[in-house]
Parts: structure tokens; sequence; C-alpha cells
């Protein structure tokens, strides 16, 4: 993937995000940490491995739990 492509993936995949935390508004703050975790996780993920699902998915479940830890 070109960098154009990366900067225009990432900036939409920031924009998801955004949108899609609007959905955590009734979440507990640990519930919150968790799906912020897991979206920044799996964006970082497919960014790191060129976009491969593999790498989507294992970044989101890392982000996920870590994002859940710091929660507690």
């Amino acid at each position: 993937m070109n960098n154009a492509k990366r900067m225009l993936f990432l900036g939409f995949s920031v924009l998801a995000i955004t949108a899609g935390l609007n959905g955590c508004a009734g979440m507990s703050q640990r519930g919150t940490d968790t799906a912020v975790g897991a979206g920044v996780g799996g964006v970082a993920g497919a960014v790191l491995t060129g976009g491969s699902a593999a790498g989507t998915v294992g970044g989101a479940v890392v982000g996920g739990v870590v994002g859940n830890v710091i929660g507690r």
C-alpha cells in the first residue's frame, strides 16, 4: 500500500472510530476504554501489516485487552 492510500485509510479509520464512539455514551468507563483500545489497535494493526485482515484483527484484540486493563 503506498503512502497516499495509507494516509487516506488512516484518516477514514480515525473518522470511523470517532463516529463509533458516539455509541459508547451509555457504556461504563471500562467498556469505553476497551472499545477505544480495540479500535486504535485495529487501525494500528492494519497500518503496520499493510492492511492484512490478520494484522487488523490481532491489533484489535491486543488493543482491546490493553484498553480493558487500563480501564480497571
